[in-house]
């Protein structure tokens, strides 16, 4: 049986105390299973926004996605994972990556590296957490007996890792661009291969990870091509058909993007996906129909 769907938001905007907490009951009462947060400057601070974020909600699990791995020192990383889980009541979920900002590092005094010295620091980071937050001693004290762990990845290294250590492996459906700080949307042959190179990695694992695939664009119209605009102009290779069929863009009827959840689920295996902030109440009636169909 395919593992059944869960849908998450991440959180972008920065809100006063009341903005915050409705956002976050409108994401519960739309039937988010997972309230995330990002880790970049000018956004929220991840881990009192989850906390603010469990105060206002009941259901929703909370987590970070992801972690910008050279923001962090790891036993401070360790203290924060788990007062928030305590103070979440063992809601967190914690998503950790390597971070694609060099500007991001620049503006915060920190060093940027090259992509083998920020997937090293990530391993670190998740030996030590492994380490501090297994031992009974550690205080503060996680709720949960183990946080879950969501990687973001791509490459091979990074892959490896998510297939070694995490509960949950996210794709992020596209590779770092050719201008710093940006990001180029992957084909679906494209993430077919990286997927199946998890796989390939994951072989051993004692239990499957959980896929997860961050959706860039939904478009719940009979009419998807002036959204898919912007889409276009910052990508100009992509013809309007090619756009539509990214992984990453869910565009047109409601019955045809449900079609394609299904679908994705059946040929990648994501059954965890993630919508962004502005796409919240347009991915509602898509999870109310596919809810719907399976109950």
């Amino acid at each position: 049986m395919p593992r059944p769907f869960r849908f998450g938001v991440n959180l972008l905007t920065p809100a006063p105390t009341d903005e915050w907490r409705a956002k976050c009951r409108r994401a519960e009462e739309l039937g988010y299973d997972v309230i995330l947060v990002p880790d970049h400057l000018g956004m929220v601070a991840p881990f009192p926004a989850l906390v603010a974020a469990a105060g206002a909600t009941e259901r929703p699990r909370l987590g970070t996605f992801v972690l910008n791995a050279g923001f962090w020192n790891p036993a401070l990383l360790a203290r924060e994972v788990a007062t928030t889980d305590a103070l979440t009541g063992g809601r967190l979920e914690l998503g950790l990556g390597t971070g694609y900002v060099q500007a991001e590092h620049e503006t915060a005094g920190l060093p940027y590296g090259s992509p083998r010295e920020r997937v090293d620091h990530l391993r670190h980071t998740v030996a030590e957490l492994d380490r501090l937050l297994g031992r009974g001693e550690h205080q503060p004290r996680t709720a949960q007996s183990r946080v879950p762990l969501l990687i973001g990845a791509n490459g091979d290294r990074m892959l490896r890792l998510t297939a070694e250590h995490a509960d949950i492996a996210a794709f992020t459906g596209a590779r770092p661009g050719s201008a710093p700080g940006t990001l180029e949307p992957l084909t679906a042959e494209e993430l077919d291969e990286r997927v199946t190179r998890y796989r390939d990695l994951a072989g051993g694992r004692p239990a499957p990870a959980e896929l997860n695939l961050l959706i860039q664009l939904v478009a719940v119209t009979d009419d998807p091509e002036p959204m898919l605009k912007p889409l276009m102009e910052r990508q100009p290779q992509l013809t309007l058909d090619e756009a539509l069929a990214l992984p990453i863009v869910l565009a047109g009827p409601l019955e045809d993007v449900v079609a394609r959840v299904r679908g994705q689920r059946e040929r990648f295996g994501f059954s965890y996906l993630t919508v962004l902030e502005p796409y919240m109440e347009d991915f509602a009636p898509v999870m109310e129909r596919l809810r719907a169909e399976s109950a």
